[in-house]
């Protein structure tokens, strides 16, 4: 499965767990990290972490292995690393201070 698929599966599961301001960025041409980012707000450290777990066996079950994760125990930022997606989960206070969306701000958001 190609990242971008991926990040839409991703973005899909993420509304469905009403996710907050979910957003898909393409990093083709722009990184070596990834292809894409997807990067959503949660409401709580439950909530992040019911996101993450979501995300994890969707993904799983279309084939895609978690790599790596980060951040699951304090739960104010969860980085889910499936190769050429990084997904980051955020408590919003987390996402304002480290503005990935900004930081990241050539990259094509994806609808």
């Amino acid at each position: 499965m190609e990242a971008l698929e991926a990040a839409k599966v991703v973005q899909a599961v993420l509304e469905d767990k009403l996710g907050e301001d979910i957003k898909v960025l393409d990093l083709q041409g722009l990184s070596n990290i990834a292809d894409c980012f997807v990067i959503a707000s949660g409401k709580n450290v439950n909530h992040l972490r019911a996101m993450a777990d979501e995300v994890e066996q969707k993904l799983f079950k279309e084939g895609m292995r978690l790599h790596h994760s980060e951040g699951y125990s304090t739960g104010t930022w969860i980085l889910l690393d499936f190769g050429n997606l990084l997904v980051h989960l955020f408590n919003k206070e987390e996402r304002d201070f480290y503005g990935l969306d900004h930081v990241w701000g050539d990259a094509a958001d994806v609808k």
